[in-house]
């Protein structure tokens, strides 16, 4: 499904392609983007493929140099590097994926990414006891970086270190203008880019009708609602999430959670939203995630927005 989706979002026109990290989760089978990445790369011919993201803290920066520089050998130019802090899972998932718990307390971000730097650019200092180590194959660079974040904090970081900024709106609504603006205000250019670049991932549902994308949301609020109150379970149905009997706990989570849900509705309605969003965040590019019930569905709502932003034609 994943891979039919890359290819019918390149022939609809769309740009780009992430896959996410997240691990131990019932509901998203996403626990390794880097040979997801490869393979949709492979089915398709002009799409950028990328990670949203890789969680860093999960890995040792030299193997997510290497893994990236063979991804941009084996598709050059199409690769993308977005990299994200937090463990994509819970605290003892983590634990297992890291084989210790002695940082999971510590934000150990910092070091980790600028190893990675240090490793896509060979400037680790004289005496750094990495100095002599080559991310291989070191005739290839390294894909673009895009940090993902969700607050104030990777916007900071983007901006210092000259990089592009992926913000999730989907996961942080009320925090885009204000990160965004943080962003922008604190670019310095660098070896990576001249001029700010920001990315804003939205939620995005699309059905010929509000009604029918009302409906298909429907499965992620009692997702939501469920993996809040501690069950974890595939991705409902809208047929069980619509005769679902809440508690008051799981209420108030669906509720909270339709808030993040901004972009539901038909075409129309849709486009509207999405470019007050981009008009709200001079963001250079839009990029939607939709999780719905259905892998038809979602092809659906793609195929709609392509449509009615008449993406092929552009």
């Amino acid at each position: 499904n994943t891979v039919d989706l890359a290819r019918n979002a390149a022939k609809l026109g769309y740009t780009r392609y992430w896959l996410a990290e997240h691990h131990n989760r019932a509901s998203l089978v996403s626990s390794a983007p880097e040979i997801m990445i490869g393979h949709v790369a492979d089915a398709t011919t002009t799409m950028h493929v990328g990670s949203g993201g890789i969680m860093l803290p999960n890995h040792a920066p030299l193997k997510v140099a290497e893994t990236f520089r063979v991804l941009e050998a084996l598709h050059p130019g199409r690769i993308d590097l977005g990299i994200g802090r937090a463990p994509g899972t819970d605290r003892i998932t983590a634990m297992a994926l890291r084989g210790t718990e002695d940082t999971l307390g510590a934000d150990e971000f910092p070091e980790l990414l600028a190893e990675l730097l240090a490793f896509s650019t060979d400037s680790f200092p004289e005496r750094h006891p990495f100095r002599s180590v080559k991310a291989s194959p070191d005739d290839v660079e390294l894909p673009p970086i895009w940090l993902l974040g969700s607050s104030g904090y990777s916007a900071q970081v983007a901006a210092q270190l000259g990089l592009g900024f992926a913000f999730a709106h989907h996961i942080n609504p009320s925090a885009a203008v204000p990160a965004i603006e943080l962003y922008r205000d604190n670019f310095t250019p660098s070896i990576y880019l001249k001029q700010p670049h920001i990315i804003l991932a939205t939620s995005a549902i699309c059905a010929e009708t509000d009604e029918r994308a009302e409906y298909a949301a429907s499965s992620m609020r009692l997702a939501w609602a469920r993996m809040q109150t501690g069950k974890s379970a595939p991705l409902p149905s809208p047929e069980e999430a619509s005769s679902y009997q809440y508690t008051r706990a799981e209420m108030s989570h669906a509720q909270a959670y339709r808030t993040r849900q901004t972009t539901i509705g038909n075409p129309t309605t849709v486009k509207a939203r999405l470019l007050e969003l981009v008009d709200q965040t001079g963001a250079d590019e839009l990029m939607i995630t939709t999780l719905i019930y259905g892998h038809e569905n979602r092809v659906r709502s793609c195929e709609l927005i392509a449509e009615v932003f008449e993406l092929r034609t552009m």
